[in-house]
């Protein structure tokens, strides 16, 4: 059995597994090792305790530093979506890998790879599981998970589903899309990545995980459509059409053509072996499919108060696009501006906005978007505010409602009119240098194809509306310190 004192060598900590694995590492207090094309793009990301080296996996010489006094390897590497042309490089980068674990002296690999049948010669996914036949002959004990569907926040899966079923209402579904698969949740392969540390295996392991019970891309998105409010109808067609699908997929979704053509390739064959459970093994029940989208929605809202948006946004301080970024699922409208106040003579204007104070700009709009929301039905703007200066979690706002604020640094408000999906407007603080930096930001998470044309048809409006309102509390803290 491994113990905490161990250090563990993470391979493909920057990816959508590593990432995530690395922060459960640390936070359960194993020591880390990273190995990192650009070591300072991740030493920020990580704790103060784990070690970031310089290399690659391609690279003999810095993969045998990396791996120098290494108990347990953690190998993220392979990926199903990789290009023809570097399937042979996936190959060549695990037999080099293998090779200098068992030349460290690595006394155990941990690997991730996909779910598919040795039976399946074309199979797109055979150059991972290849990854993983190359690490179990290395001679270093190899435990392997195998996983198909990841359901998460950000994964390739998931990412395609949410977009197949926020923009088409009718879509017409090959034969992939019926095909029995695994799902699993990111939350799930996390907890048994991090299981194996503890297991006292000696030899080498395949266990294939994910909910028992098999499910399809056609059973996630509808239940995805439902826990969205989506009305959506699939009309079924008996082809598999993988290049005519990976193409259609290219237009509609994040996903590359070539990416969605390996995940649809991956399920030509139904791949629902028998899931080793192992219940005596691993302190892991795997969630179905259904709890694991529930998750991941309500784990982006956790995501959404924890992210500084700047960080996703041009340093410049605007949008460098017609209609704002995307942010995930989210829609995002920016923009900053420098003034040269405290933090705190910047945020009294701000905590001040709505009710009878105005919004610092073109108020009547304020007022006409108020009383559109009335007719519909909504709470309009009649609301007000409590008290005129001071504000706190949950208090109303004309038509918002202060989800977040932290004095002098930040103040988030939800907005609760009626529309087509979910609106934030939030106001950082930051100090630079003599003054403070303001970063406004419209956000809006779209409720399918009406949520997409509200947004793009208020989108012009966003564009001196909320311009002028950063430029009059701007003015409002040139006032407020002028009078101290």
């Amino acid at each position: 059995m491994s113990h905490r004192n161990e250090l563990v060598l993470l391979i493909g900590s920057s990816g959508y597994v590593g990432g995530r694995l690395l922060k459960a590492l640390e936070g359960a207090g194993w020591p880390v090792r990273c190995l990192a094309r650009r070591p300072e793009f991740l030493r920020p990301r990580v704790a103060e305790t784990t070690q970031v080296v310089q290399g690659d996996v391609l690279d003999r010489q810095s993969l045998q530093a990396a791996l120098e006094g290494v108990h347990t390897a953690y190998y993220l590497m392979s990926s199903a979506t990789s290009s023809e042309s570097s399937e042979q490089e996936d190959r060549w980068a695990a037999t080099g890998f293998a090779e200098a674990a068992r030349r460290a002296g690595v006394r155990r690999i941990i690997y991730l790879g996909g779910l598919a049948t040795h039976r399946q010669p074309l199979n797109p996914l055979a150059h991972i599981q290849d990854a993983g036949s190359m690490l179990r002959n290395s001679g270093v004990p190899t435990l392997e998970f195998r996983a198909s569907i990841i359901i998460g926040s950000g994964s390739l899966s998931f990412e395609m589903i949410r977009a197949l079923a926020d923009r088409l209402p009718v879509m017409v579904t090959p034969r992939w899309v019926r095909a029995q698969t695994r799902s699993i949740a990111i939350e799930d392969i996390i907890a048994y990545l991090l299981a194996a540390l503890e297991l006292p295996w000696t030899g080498n392991e395949v266990f294939e995980i994910g909910d028992p019970d098999p499910t399809s891309y056609r059973d996630i998105l509808k239940e995805y459509a439902r826990q969205k409010r989506l009305k959506r109808i699939l009309i079924p067609v008996p082809v598999f059409a993988p290049r005519l699908s990976s193409l259609w997929l290219g237009l509609v979704t994040p996903l590359y053509p070539r990416v969605a053509r390996k995940l649809i390739e991956s399920l030509r064959r139904e791949t629902t072996r028998s899931v080793v459970p192992a219940p005596e093994m691993f302190p892991v029940k795997p969630r179905g499919f259904r709890e694991a989208i529930e998750r991941a929605l309500k784990n982006e809202d956790q995501e959404l108060a924890q992210t500084r948006w700047s960080d996703a946004l041009s340093s410049k301080g605007f949008v460098p696009s017609w209609g704002g970024v995307r942010f995930g699922s989210r829609l995002i409208d920016s923009r900053t501006a420098h003034v040269p106040y405290s933090p705190a003579e910047v945020f009294l204007p701000i905590q001040r906005i709505g009710g009878s104070n105005g919004w610092y700009y073109a108020n009547w709009l304020w007022h006409l978007r108020g009383f559109i929301d009335l007719l519909q039905g909504g709470v309009g703007a009649r609301r007000g505010r409590r008290h005129p200066e001071r504000l706190a979690v949950g208090e109303t706002v004309d038509f918002w409602r202060v989800e977040a604020m932290e004095p002098n640094r930040l103040l988030r408000l939800f907005a609760e009119m009626n529309m087509p999906g979910r609106a934030w407007l939030q106001f950082e603080i930051e100090p630079n240098g003599s003054g403070s930096t303001i970063r406004q930001t419209a956000i809006f998470d779209p409720l399918g194809i009406r949520g997409l044309l509200y947004w793009y048809s208020v989108f012009p409006f966003h564009q001196f509306i909320f311009t002028g309102m950063l430029r009059g509390i701007a003015k409002a803290a040139q006032s407020q310190a002028a009078r101290r």
